[in-house]
């Protein structure tokens, strides 16, 4: 299904973003993906890539700095000849409530979860518009959509996400590009450990989503099968929204 495609997925080295760099290589597509810190990670999920038969290279560049994500599609484009997927799913959460919510992590959140979608999708947007394709897929969030207390800074990235999406995929339609959102609700990763079971029980479906779900989604996203989704918001939450 994407046999012959070459796919960045930001904050690729866990959670989300590892399912979704190990669901794209299942399908067919070469992987680059960025992380933080934890460098045993993302060589071993590396190793895992190249058993599915796959290419497969982890950057350590922090998302947040436009020229070191410049340099890292630089290279991507030299080593694969071409990007055609971009899946911007870096993210981090700093909850608390806005009235002792220190300025520190108000700026955190939103650097790294919404600026950090920016740069990507920039780096990527004028190669992808000179080859007339491209699929950006950008992982939003419930939050960014209904709000959630004591997550004003995650909200607000999230529905800035949104924003730019529809935006963007105005803008870019026309070069055969195009960009759409997900919106997962509460989903097994190690940012959502701490879940109260009283929450999950309040999902319809009775239980928190899986990271292999969110990707499964993506990778439809990615395909000619979705070919005339442009600028969509998916939420995937279990019916928690309903």
């Amino acid at each position: 299904m994407l046999a012959g495609k070459v796919a960045i997925v930001s904050g690729g080295s866990r959670g989300i973003g590892r399912a979704i760099v190990l669901e794209l290589a299942r399908r067919g597509a070469d992987i680059a993906f960025n992380y933080i810190s934890n460098h045993e990670k993302a060589e071993s999920l590396c190793s895992d890539v190249a058993l599915l038969g796959k290419k497969c290279k982890a950057y350590k560049v922090d998302i947040t700095e436009y020229e070191d994500v410049k340099a890292m599609v630089d290279d991507v484009n030299r080593e694969y000849g071409h990007i055609d997927i971009v899946v911007n799913n870096a993210g981090i959460i700093q909850d608390g409530a806005l009235a002792t919510m220190p300025v520190e992590n108000w700026n955190k959140v939103i650097n790294t979860n919404l600026n950090g979608t920016f740069n990507l999708s920039k780096a990527v947007i004028i190669p992808m518009m000179k080859k007339r394709s491209g699929t950006i897929i950008n992982i939003s969030s419930i939050a960014g959509i209904y709000g959630h207390a004591r997550q004003t800074n995650y909200s607000a990235a999230k529905a800035g996400i949104i924003g730019f999406t529809k935006a963007l995929a105005k803008e870019v339609a026309a070069y055969g590009i195009r960009v759409n959102a997900i919106a997962p609700g509460f989903i097994e990763t190690d940012m959502t450990e701490e879940l109260h079971e009283d929450l999950a029980k309040a999902i319809p479906a009775k239980r928190t989503g899986k990271a292999e779900e969110v990707a499964e989604l993506a990778a439809f996203l990615c395909s000619d099968n979705s070919k005339y989704i442009i600028g969509d918001v998916i939420e995937i939450s279990g019916g928690l929204v309903v």
